[in-house]
């Protein structure tokens, strides 16, 4: 991973200048929307290099997380699009992937023949289970620049953002 230091540094820098050039601009604002995108596209290239030599990416393994996670191990397609906010299309694709790879079934639904069913297969759980403890260490590292209060108050602070922005819970 190259220096995210340079960046950070041009990205105030930049701010500063165009702040100098354009009143009214809100700094704090603009920068914090830049640092997020700066280390949420950092930490998902971080995370797409460790999924890369199982030949998966962010977007199929959020989807097989989600279906490890879900109460039943199931769901439907429309469920995961909206839930990972795919496209039908980019969908489709990772349950191909996902069902080529033994990871996951799909059976039309009991109560609606028309629906089809995605399920989490045991070698998809397993394939979960012998991948995630490893990346434990360094994930817990990549936040050890903050106390344990400092992690709680950054999840809380961004849950509210994320609520924030959505635009189903606005008044």
């Amino acid at each position: 991973m190259s220096s995210l230091k340079p960046c950070v540094d041009a990205l105030y820098e930049g701010v500063d200048r165009v702040a100098g050039n354009i009143p009214g601009v809100p700094k704090c604002e603009v920068l914090l929307i830049r640092l997020l995108l700066l280390t949420a596209e950092t930490l998902r290239r971080d995370f797409e290099a460790k999924l890369k030599p199982f030949d998966m990416n962010d977007s199929d393994f959020r989807t097989l997380m989600m279906l490890y996670s879900s109460a039943e191990g199931s769901s439907t397609p429309s469920e995961l699009c909206a839930l990972a906010e795919q496209k039908p299309t980019n969908m489709t694709r990772i349950t191909n992937l996902l069902a080529k790879r033994g990871f996951i079934t799909r059976t039309h639904a009991v109560h609606d023949r028309r629906q089809v069913e995605l399920k989490i297969t045991a070698e998809g759980s397993h394939f979960v289970r012998q991948l995630l403890p490893p990346m434990f260490p360094e994930l817990i590292e990549k936040f050890a620049c903050f106390s344990t209060t400092e992690r709680k108050t950054l999840e809380r602070l961004l849950k509210k953002f994320a609520l924030h922005l959505d635009p189903a819970e606005s008044p």
